[in-house]
């Protein structure tokens, strides 16, 4: 089958033309923006890629095009597609039919930790010989690559991001319905992509419809700290289901070891302490990936991974590019480069690196809120409380890029708090602030003008 794939250099949908190349398929694709890295990924792998989207490539006469949710009415492509009556699908569904058809699936949904849960799980199954496939919206370091079929044999079992973003313009379920997990993690659940949810109520009621998915022989894995989870699982659960977090019935906890990287896993605590199943040894920081990783060890359990045997496994885990990743050090002064965007986000990760430094070295915060909730202004006024455990905070956008003022939103925070709308002043600001044995935290969701490399330039002697 030959596909052409609209919008194909969005991590999802480069993910899906992988897979689809290497299950055989003739893949093309197209997109507004083709350049490095996606571009050179995908023509590595063969795949034609062209430029915009113009409507004389329906002369590719492909047997169906796939479409991504980047993907409106009114583009020139689209409706040249819609006018001939051409075969189209969206992404979702193509994966769910064509690659996820007789998989035990097991799909991560939540706001927060999606990509690292993923990552855990699939080394944890990679781990205990299981090859997994997998497709992850983001490069886990123990694989270097964020898509594939299946390791080094075939194999049964694939472990996907299950997004609760929309699936396509003519689609406006989340995409994880279309995945038909077996095993489904419930990590945690906001409020988030203001530009498509009304509000709160109306992302439970996505949940909720992956809930329906699942088969009552499969499992549910839930994080029972979290109120609208609770909610979500109240509205109807079919399947078997197991709770972690520190709420009272919980089936997975942790205890901490001091120092906030290490911690024990018990399994069936009830009103007692609970079995003790074994300790993690990592350098990974924050509460957040301690929950993360309870979450992959449970799931990891339902396929048949001993919980000793996960433990040993996540000791191996390297994270995923763009969590935490250090991009360099010069003259004592770390630069990070984290993905995170949602105010919750951004305090955990500030909060871990605290907690991992103590007293020892000062957080700079440099933080860039491209995300289209954040330009919605729905997630502003929580910013000043996200940065409490930084020493000080450059933030960059222009009132005219995000239609509101950073400056006035970081306020609270006083004078430790700088707002930019040039990169080049921002980074002058910073390496003018740094000390030796400071820690610079770049977060964003986006490339942010390649700030990471200009940083370590400009700090280089």
């Amino acid at each position: 089958m030959h596909i052409h794939i609209l919008g194909i250099c969005g991590t999802f949908m480069g993910g899906l033309a992988v897979l689809a190349k290497e299950a055989g398929h003739r893949v093309t694709g197209c997109d507004a923006n083709v350049y490095p890295p996606m571009s050179t990924q995908l023509e590595a792998q063969g795949i034609e890629l062209i430029q915009g989207y113009g409507p004389e490539q329906v002369s590719l006469n492909p047997d169906l095009y796939v479409i991504g949710n980047v993907m409106t009415r009114g583009n020139p492509l689209i409706e040249e597609i819609l006018n001939r009556g051409l075969k189209y699908v969206s992404g979702p569904q193509w994966i769910g039919e064509h690659i996820l058809r007789d998989k035990w699936v097991l799909a991560v949904a939540g706001t927060h930790g999606k990509t690292t849960t993923t990552s855990m799980l699939a080394w944890i199954l990679e781990d205990a010989g299981y090859a997994p496939g997998f497709l992850i919206g983001g490069v886990p370091m123990n694989f270097g690559i964020s898509a594939r079929l299946h390791g080094d044999k075939p194999s049964d079992f694939f472990v996907i991001e299950a997004d609760e973003y929309d699936t396509a313009f003519f689609d406006k379920r989340s995409k994880f319905v279309h995945y038909h997990a077996k095993t489904a993690v419930l990590n945690n659940l906001e409020y988030d992509h203001a530009d498509i949810f009304p509000d709160i109520g109306a992302i439970e009621t996505q949940f909720h419809h992956l809930v329906r998915t699942v088969p009552g022989v499969g499992r549910l894995v839930v994080n029972g700290d979290e109120a609208s989870l609770t909610r979500v699982i109240k509205r109807g659960c079919w399947s078997e289901k197991e709770l972690f977090g520190s709420s009272e019935g919980a089936n997975w906890s942790l205890v901490e070891h001091p120092g906030g990287g290490s911690f024990d896993v018990l399994f069936n605590r009830g009103d007692g302490p609970g079995d003790m199943q074994g300790t993690v040894h990592w350098g990974l920081t924050g509460h957040h990936n301690r929950s993360n990783a309870l979450a992959a060890i449970a799931a990891a359990r339902h396929v048949g991974v001993p919980t000793s045997q996960a433990i040993d496994a996540l000791s191996r885990f390297q994270n995923v590019k763009r969590r935490m990743e250090v991009r360099g050090t010069v003259n004592d002064i770390t630069v990070y480069d984290d993905f995170a965007h949602h105010p919750t986000a951004i305090a955990t990760t500030v909060g871990g690196l605290r907690q991992k430094l103590g007293t020892t070295g000062r957080i700079l915060a440099v933080l860039e809120p491209r995300s289209n909730t954040m330009k919605l202004g729905a997630m502003k006024d929580a910013l000043p409380g996200s940065l409490k455990d930084a020493d000080l905070v450059f933030g960059f956008g222009s009132q005219q890029a995000l239609g509101w003022s950073l400056a006035d939103a970081l306020k609270p925070l006083g004078a430790i708090a700088h707002s930019f709308d040039q990169i080049d002043y921002m980074v002058q600001a910073i390496v003018q602030a740094a000390q030796p044995g400071d820690h610079i935290l770049v977060m964003s969701n986006g490339g942010f003008g390649g700030v990471h490399q200009k940083l370590l330039d400009a700090l280089a002697p």
